[in-house]
């Protein structure tokens, strides 16, 4: 029996490092970086990676707050992108206006809703985005996977377009302007970095 709850015990601790639950609150007024950023790749290499043909469009950086996190385990996508996370920069990114936005995932998409307008709608539209995580490699899986709503975190990477074999296609968008479907980044994350929560 006391090996029984020993053993439940490392359990649970070794589910709650893999798989962090909860949220991380930041003062007000602490804010991500202003815009991400990204420059074109004039000559892409495209590589195959689980089976698909992927073409980076877009060198791709940003630092910002995760609004939301959102696990998949079902659905073509989660062969190249296991988490998506919703994010916000600038003063979407600040505790004192998030208050006042109820922030949802499901289904590949990233809804708000608002009773009163704590910044002008259009700055919300264009200053949070829902990403498609496909990390590069099991470093960078394993740092997604600790990845808490609230987090303040960085990356870099690819904004990519993803063929498969039998002509399906994923595509970025490549602008923060856009909304609505085909509005998502797909991201091939490169570096990952949360910071000190």
């Amino acid at each position: 029996m006391k090996n029984l709850i020993i053993c439940a015990i490392l359990g649970l601790l070794l589910w709650h490092f893999f798989y962090p639950v909860g949220h991380v609150q930041y003062p007000a007024g602490v804010i991500a970086a202003d815009e991400p950023t990204q420059t074109h790749i004039s000559s892409p290499q495209t590589f195959l990676h689980a089976g698909y043909t992927i073409t980076p469009l877009e060198n791709f950086a940003i630092q910002a707050k995760v609004l939301s996190r959102q696990d998949y385990q079902f659905g073509r996508e989660t062969d190249l992108s296991p988490i998506d996370l919703a994010l916000g920069w600038g003063r979407m990114s600040d505790t004192g206006v998030l208050k006042d936005i109820d922030i949802s995932q499901s289904n590949r998409w990233y809804r708000w809703h608002v009773e009163q307008f704590p910044i002008p709608q259009r700055e919300i539209e264009t200053h949070s985005a829902n990403m498609h995580m496909i990390p590069a490699n099991d470093l960078i899986k394993s740092s997604l996977k600790r990845v808490k709503n609230g987090d303040l975190i960085e990356l870099k990477g690819k904004l990519v377009s993803i063929l498969g074999n039998d002509g399906w296609r994923w595509q970025s968008s490549l602008t923060r302007e856009d909304t609505g479907d085909h509005a998502c980044e797909v991201v091939w994350v490169e570096d990952f970095y949360i910071h000190a929560r």
